[in-house]
């Protein structure tokens, strides 16, 4: 007895996204743990997913590749697009760490965060409140580089004003030969940035999809306001804005590398991103799953070992 064999009229018969394959993703969640990085048919031939052992491994790593890339792009004379998200946060204090240490500063770069929470009309909170991603960032990241930071008018936040201007001012940059990396954690519903999976309904095909470049007041599944209930806002649902700003599809497909990272484990056994991590590699690219098309591009997948599996039952 589980969820596929009882969902018939129970109040989960149509809370997940219709486009969903219940049966394709419990599939995906039951392989072994050492298979996991086993390499599928549709992965583009750069991508490597990296597991880590702990959380402090996961950080280091991830904020090296991180680092890695803006220092090659400084030693090239080259700017440098980063997206960035807020969740994960803990590789920032390493990519602080590693570009003191090697005496590299960020004029170069040109930070975009990936989204914010907003209302339905896209107004976002203000941005020193506690859960506002701009405030993340700035105490995270830009605050702590010091002297070596990214230069304020460098900064772009997904706010009402200035998302809609992230696809012209990312494609001047792009012109002038800019690089693109794109930094994302995975969302339980298998989002990226909080590109939901349910928005493929409103599209008549992939190529379509694919075009979308952001989107002001997204309508948020219920169940990413409750991982963001858990992992940001200690487990106040009430707290959680119903919607956001995000990019789409259109910029996020468009990096020239990808730095993704999940260490959703909670410790005593439990998680929330175990089936998030497994669904993300085994799919298949499905617009109905918008992290599903990240291992089509070059770059790497920091994990946490641990959430490999096995994916059965432990009682808490």
């Amino acid at each position: 007895m589980d969820l596929l064999s009882t969902i018939k009229g129970s109040l989960l018969e149509n809370f997940f996204p219709k486009g969903w394959d219940l049966e394709k993703i419990d599939r995906c969640c039951s392989n072994p743990p050492d298979a996991i990085t086993e390499r599928q048919a549709w992965w583009h031939k750069d991508f490597k997913p990296v597991p880590c052992e702990t959380l402090e491994e996961f950080n280091m790593k991830m904020g090296h590749e991180i680092a890695v890339e803006i220092c090659e792009a400084k030693e090239r004379g080259q700017k440098l697009i980063l997206i960035l998200p807020v969740g994960p946060m803990g590789m920032y204090k390493w990519v602080v760490y590693f570009l003191k240490e090697w005496g590299v500063d960020c004029k170069h770069i040109y930070g975009f965060n990936m989204d914010e929470w907003s209302d339905k009309d896209g107004n976002t909170l203000p941005p020193t409140a506690p859960g506002a991603f701009q405030n993340a960032m700035e105490n995270a990241f830009y605050g702590p580089l010091g002297d070596f930071t990214v230069p304020e008018n460098q900064r772009f936040f997904a706010t009402k004003e200035l998302l809609p201007k992230y696809p012209e001012k990312i494609g001047e940059l792009r012109e002038e030969g800019a690089r693109m990396v794109l930094v994302f954690g995975i969302g339980r519903v298998f989002h990226i940035a909080f590109w939901e999976p349910h928005f493929a309904e409103e599209f008549s095909s992939v190529d379509e999809w694919k075009r979308q470049e952001y989107r002001l007041g997204a309508k948020l599944h219920p169940l990413t306001i409750e991982q963001n209930a858990i992992t940001s806002f200690k487990s106040r649902t009430t707290l959680v804005p119903c919607f956001a700003n995000t990019i789409g599809p259109g910029i996020f497909l468009k990096a020239d590398k990808i730095i993704g990272g999940a260490d959703g484990a909670l410790g005593r056994g439990m998680m929330w991103q175990g089936m998030s991590l497994w669904v993300t590699l085994r799919y298949g690219p499905d617009i109905w799953v918008p992290s599903s098309f990240m291992p089509t591009l070059p770059g790497k997948l920091f994990f946490l070992k641990e959430l490999a599996g096995p994916l059965i039952p432990e009682c808490n």
